[in-house]
């Protein structure tokens, strides 16, 4: 018998904050403002995770630009 593994395909707007070390509020709050994108899912928020993947990318490009 073969075992599949499925793995996450979103996640929660606290498991992104976790992720990022972010708080709860600073993460809803870049949610809210589009800077991490997402899709509402019934009454869920839900984040790819390549969309946390572009925001830490763009941030981390910005940084850069300015350290230079």
């Amino acid at each position: 018998m073969t075992t599949t593994v499925i793995e996450r395909k979103w996640h929660t707007t606290a498991e992104v904050a976790d992720m990022l070390g972010f708080g709860l509020s600073k993460t809803k709050m870049l949610v809210l403002t589009g800077e991490i994108r997402s899709v509402k899912v019934g009454r869920n928020r839900r984040i790819l995770p390549a969309w946390v993947d572009e925001y830490v990318q763009r941030v981390t490009a910005d940084a850069e630009r300015w350290a230079s």
